[in-house]
């Protein structure tokens, strides 16, 4: 019932939220309008719309681990049935927090319902009021939220813009008790690393605290696989590292390893945490089977590793040196939604998945195609894949050096 004045009167229900509909409406003229596609396996595997059997290349499953199906203990339960703080911290959950602290050579972790969770949490819960919070342009949807519930000062520096964030650091950094520098280790639309040394040396030279999520990082880069941080070599100056157990671990849910004194402060403040029902023991029980197969498994890795600088090479993508050409996230920028859509379709026809990605999730103008591979891709697939990018006038235009580079 609405109310105008004294005057109340009925709004039909189909009408109730024509409001909605009509920005519903805006974003599918624009193409932008999103749905979801039912697939049989995670893998992306079977069409999702009649398309019949498609190679997907739109999974995070890096390593080929979500895919696989686990033979785990019948005995496991489904769920935790309460909060970590009441009943739901169970045996399972302990030894996964210990294995997590071991992996990243931390003091200690502990592990949320999701890696948005975590990343939320953290940013929210430690910075305080008097603090400010340094974050990259193109950080997570997660880490972002995060800095708009802090109680901090936020300021958003330039992607990867180390001159920025030492301008700010030299002009402010005395206006405030704690300064932290929050950015993604591999940014997940672009599949760049995060300039980790020289933040690095940032903080060290002004008191500041980094927080890194390695959400892509995990699993595929370093020696062991903990992450952009070990790969850059400063993971000992990254106090604290949120990572997922839904992409490489092949599970589902979020970590953050770091200090003692700082996960017993996110276990006593942080409210995703207390507030939800911890992981059920069924999810942490895989999520220990994905972080032993990353350790004892190192071909995953190395696999996927060999299929990025495979696709780079051919896509003449400039070789830095280093481990940025291992990242299997590699975007195709288009430019229109209504072209980034438009090639999506073409590629499903030639039986690839390779989704299109639009703002809000890229910036405007930026829209693309965001290739994402797996150790579990064949030669084959990649052999397909290639020849289908290389029918874009777009990779064409920017292999001749005659168009803008599209990567």
């Amino acid at each position: 019932m609405g109310r105008i004045g004294d005057a109340s009167f009925e709004i039909p229900m189909s009408n109730r939220f024509e409001f909605l509909r009509r920005e519903l409406a805006a974003l599918e003229v624009s193409d932008s309008l999103r749905r979801l596609r039912r697939w049989p396996d995670p893998d992306g595997r079977g069409g999702g719309g009649g398309e019949g059997e498609l190679i997907s290349f739109a999974s995070n499953d890096y390593l080929g681990l979500a895919a696989e199906r686990w033979a785990g203990s019948d005995a496991c339960p489904r769920g935790a049935g309460a909060s970590p703080l009441v009943s739901g911290y169970t045996e399972l959950h302990d030894r996964l927090c210990r294995m997590l602290a071991q992996w990243e050579q931390a003091e200690a972790a502990v592990v949320l319902p999701s890696g948005y969770a975590a990343c939320c949490g953290v940013v929210a819960t430690l910075p305080r009021a008097g603090d400010l919070i340094l974050s990259d342009r193109w950080n997570h949807a997660s880490l972002i939220d995060g800095c708009r519930l802090s109680k901090a000062e936020k300021r958003v520096y330039p992607h990867a813009d180390l001159a920025a964030v030492e301008a700010t650091l030299i002009r402010h950094r005395h206006e405030f008790e704690q300064v932290w520098i929050v950015t993604d280790g591999v940014f997940g639309m672009d599949g760049d690393i995060a300039p980790l040394e020289g933040l690095c040396d940032l903080a060290d030279r002004h008191d500041a605290i980094m927080v890194v999520d390695e959400a892509h990082g995990s699993g595929v880069l370093g020696e062991d696989g903990s992450g952009a941080c070990e790969d850059r070599g400063v993971r000992e100056r990254v106090p604290i590292r949120i990572g997922t157990l839904s992409k490489a671990v092949g599970s589902q849910g979020g970590f953050v390893v770091g200090p003692q004194t700082v996960i017993d402060y996110l276990v006593n403040f942080c409210r995703p945490l207390i507030f939800s029902t911890a992981a059920s023991p069924l999810v942490i029980a895989t999520a220990i089977d994905g972080i032993r197969a990353i350790r004892e498994e190192p071909w995953r890795r190395q696999r996927v590793r060999e299929l990025a600088r495979r696709v780079r090479g051919h896509l003449s993508l400039v070789d830095k040196g280093d481990s940025s050409g291992c990242v299997p996230i590699i975007p195709i920028i288009l430019g229109s939604n209504h072209r980034a859509v438009h090639v999506a379709k073409q590629a499903r026809q030639a039986g690839l998945f390779i989704p299109a990605i639009r703002p809000p999730t890229v910036p405007a103008g930026t829209a693309r195609l965001r290739i994402s591979l797996s150790a579990t891709h064949r030669a084959d697939h990649i052999d397909r894949l290639l020849r289908f990018l290389n029918g874009l006038p777009e990779v064409r235009q920017a292999a001749s050096g005659n168009g803008q580079q599209p990567f």
